[in-house]
Order: structure tokens, then C-alpha cells, then sequence
């Protein structure tokens, strides 16, 4: 079985929740004045990557309901006076629109891609690896651990293979920044990282 085979057949929601309790573990750490504070994604202080998740969040489960080609649904998100509230409620949000959608029906997911809508199994794959990857930048900002495990970490690595890594697929108003080199005897979490264009020794 191939690699894309092997992902369209995988149920990605189970892991999808653990890696919304593993955002949420970094997010209830969060102080407010650390919201201002530079992250792993260059565009964003850790107020804004905490809204893009909200965000995203919200988009995702527009887009089980066939409403996710406008792009005002993925960019709506509000943190209000609770990051935290923000974050677990919109987290209940897509997990109960991803509980009631078949894996293959199509989800139009215009953040990744323009045009025909994607797999529901590939797009539920492309949220959890967002989780995973986003819980690191939380942590990594506020000098929190980050520990994911092997299951999440093994899972996360099979779908951020198959992201583009072309010029015009990385960087600057796309989903990653390019891949960074990483070491031949790298950790699967470092080698993770890597995949999606963050550095584990990053320090803000």
C-alpha cells in the first residue's frame, strides 16, 4: 500500500482529538502577558497563532458542511477574554463536525488548495498534523514541554510526507515555511519539526 493510499484509509479523527488535548495542555499554559510574545511562525505573536487555530478550527468544520470555499470562514476566529475557552470551544466545534462527516466525502479546503475539494480522511490528516506541530509552537514560545508521543509523532510524519515542499508550496502566505535540514540521526520529533520548516533550537 502506498503512502497516500495508506492515509486516504486512515481514520485520523481519534488522533485528531489527542492532538487537540495536547494543543490544549500548551494553551492552559499560556500567561496573558505572554501573548505578545514572537513564535516559531514568523507572521504571528502567540495571540495570533492561538487565533489562527480558533480559526482554523472554525473553517474545518464549515467545510463539512459544505461551506468552506469563502475564505471570511477561516479567518473569523475571536480569542475574546479567554484564550483557552477560545481554543477548547472551537476544538469541541470541528471534533463534533468531523464525528458526523463520512471519510469520503469532500471538503473544500481553499487555505491549502484552490479548486476541487479534498478527501474528508486527507483533510481530518491535514488538521491533526496542524495540532500537533502548532501544540510545539505554544510550547516552544512559552518554554513549556512538548511531548506528543510516539503514536502522534508516527502519524504526524506520514502526513507532513506528502506536503508540497516546491518553491511556490513554502513560504510567505502558504501553509509551511520550506523544510530545514535536520540531522541523520535526528529524533522523529525533531524530524517532524523539520518537515514543516520549524527548527527544534529555536529560541524567540
Amino acid at each position: 500500500m502506498d503512502l497516500l493510499t495508506e492515509l486516504l484509509t486512515t481514520d485520523f479523527r481519534p488522533l485528531d482529538r489527542k492532538a487537540a488535548d495536547l494543543y490544549l495542555s500548551a494553551v492552559a499554559q499560556v500567561k496573558p502577558d505572554a501573548l505578545t510574545l514572537p513564535t516559531p511562525c514568523p507572521d504571528w505573536t502567540l495571540h495570533g497563532l492561538l487565533r489562527h487555530q480558533v480559526s482554523q478550527d472554525q473553517g474545518f468544520a464549515a467545510a463539512t458542511r459544505g461551506d468552506g470555499a469563502p475564505l471570511a470562514n477561516w479567518h473569523g476566529g475571536d480569542l475574546g477574554d479567554d484564550p483557552y475557552a477560545a481554543a477548547a470551544a472551537s476544538l469541541d466545534l470541528v471534533t463534533e463536525a468531523f464525528a458526523a462527516t463520512p471519510l469520503d466525502a469532500g471538503l473544500v479546503l481553499p487555505e491549502i488548495r484552490d479548486g476541487g475539494p479534498f478527501p474528508a480522511a486527507l483533510a481530518f490528516g491535514f488538521h491533526f498534523v496542524d495540532l500537533v506541530v502548532h501544540a510545539w509552537d505554544v510550547a516552544a514560545t512559552i518554554g513549556a514541554p512538548w511531548e506528543p508521543g510516539d503514536e502522534l509523532v508516527t502519524a504526524s510524519l506520514k502526513v507532513a510526507a506528502i506536503v508540497p515542499t516546491g518553491a511556490d508550496d513554502r513560504g510567505p502566505g502558504t501553509s509551511f515555511a520550506p523544510v530545514v535540514p535536520s540531522a541523520d540521526d535526528a529524533s522523529p520529533q525533531d524530524r517532524l519539526l523539520a518537515l514543516l520548516g520549524r527548527s527544534a533550537s529555536w529560541n524567540r
